[in-house]
């Protein structure tokens, strides 16, 4: 068996970006892992029963640091000797990629599933267009996981077209759908939640998950939601706040603790009874790849409220299965919530939709067949 490298930055990424893909994939090749340490290296190991090898990569700006795991990653490639290496996440891109084009590997591909460099400016988005540049160069093939990160990525000139291709329609792992399914989800375990909660059956359920910070448009969303003068409106927020990183207005922080009609329930490992107990996903965010969140809403049956940006208007087609905003825009945000809530019959038509059009293009079996049908076309025409 020829041997195919995948790398992600840190081991969450591993296991939660490329689930079950890694297991399938070593069905035609030796797969195996890189990642930095992390708890999660084992988890992949037992889950995907694949060799994970540790390599110590940093998500920040750290020159030095990064120059010594450019090195390993050298030195790995060298020993094990493998047909392709494929990477996700920045700093893994362009580690993964110099090392593999420096050490000779013949097939180096590179998965772009979001750009942080889409919200900076000055020096430090001169410092992440040289990182693309320098990562797509050294690739022999480049996955966007969006028509609009392709696109994005020609506008920029990051790259010449030729070198880009979509997998399938989009995604980098598609879905599960015989996970993601209400059926899952037993009426008393519904009912259970919602008693938990303090949600009531004449309630309408806005869902949001996610990290809470302002990228995500958490902002905008309650400010969105406060200025509604709908009684059974809630919000239920199940996902992380993060402080250090992207924090949110103090306000809004201070709303969300305060408001009795803003459910926020924190980090959650499975998120299916949470949709299952919702009407609508509401995901204003400002930059995503192919958001994961929004094709778990769909095929639990929710249509969506999201933002004008790659990934989100491609799974969202408007009028069908939700509705697509302006970015940063409170006044589109609340009206469209307040549509959803009003006009029942609208809403009955995009939730009839909204599984149907996910299990069409983004079931992952079909992801995961597309990009196998893509290796071992990349072989044939390289040994």
């Amino acid at each position: 068996m020829k041997k195919l490298i995948r790398i992600t930055t840190v081991p969450i990424s591993l296991k939660i970006l490329l689930k079950g893909q890694l297991s399938f994939m070593s069905l035609y090749f030796e797969v195996i892992g890189v990642t930095s340490l992390g708890k999660e290296i084992n988890e992949v190991r037992e889950d995907e029963q694949i060799r994970v090898i540790p390599l110590s990569m940093s998500r920040k700006i750290t020159p030095l640091q990064d120059l010594n795991s450019l090195w390993q990653m050298y030195w790995l490639f060298k020993k094990e000797k493998p047909a392709i290496v494929h990477t996700h996440t920045p700093k893994a891109g362009i580690i993964g990629m110099v090392a593999a084009k420096l050490a000779k590997v013949p097939i180096r591909l590179h998965t772009v599933a979001g750009l942080p460099l889409m919200e900076a400016t000055g020096a430090k988005r001169k410092l992440l267009n040289w990182v693309e540049k320098v990562t797509y160069s050294s690739a022999t093939k480049i996955y966007p996981n969006s028509k609009g990160l392709h696109d994005f990525i020609v506008a920029q000139k990051f790259t010449s077209s030729s070198k880009l291709q979509i997998i399938g329609s989009g995604s980098s792992n598609g879905i599960d759908t015989s996970f993601f399914s209400k059926e899952n989800v037993s009426d008393e375990k519904k009912i259970k939640l919602k008693n938990e909660l303090n949600i009531h059956a004449e309630d309408f359920v806005f869902i949001f998950v996610g990290r809470l910070v302002k990228d995500k448009g958490i902002n905008e969303l309650i400010t969105a939601f406060t200025k509604m003068q709908i009684k059974n409106a809630k919000l239920l927020l199940v996902g992380q706040l993060e402080e250090d990183l992207d924090p949110l207005y103090p306000e809004v922080t201070k709303e969300i603790q305060q408001n009795n009609n803003i459910i926020s329930a924190g980090f959650q490992q499975d998120v299916r009874s949470y949709f299952a107990i919702s009407d609508a996903l509401v995901f204003p965010s400002y930059r995503e790849g192919f958001p994961n969140v929004v094709m778990q809403a769909g095929a639990m049956g929710l249509p969506s409220i999201v933002s004008n940006i790659n990934g989100c208007n491609e799974i969202i087609v408007e009028g069908e299965n939700g509705h697509i905003i302006p970015v940063k825009n409170v006044e589109s945000l609340q009206i469209a919530m307040e549509i959803f809530i009003e006009n029942k019959s609208y809403l009955s038509q995009l939730k009839s939709n909204a599984r149907l059009m996910i299990e069409n293009r983004y079931e992952q079996s079909v992801v995961w067949n597309a990009l196998l049908q893509e290796y071992n076309s990349l072989l044939k025409h390289q040994f």
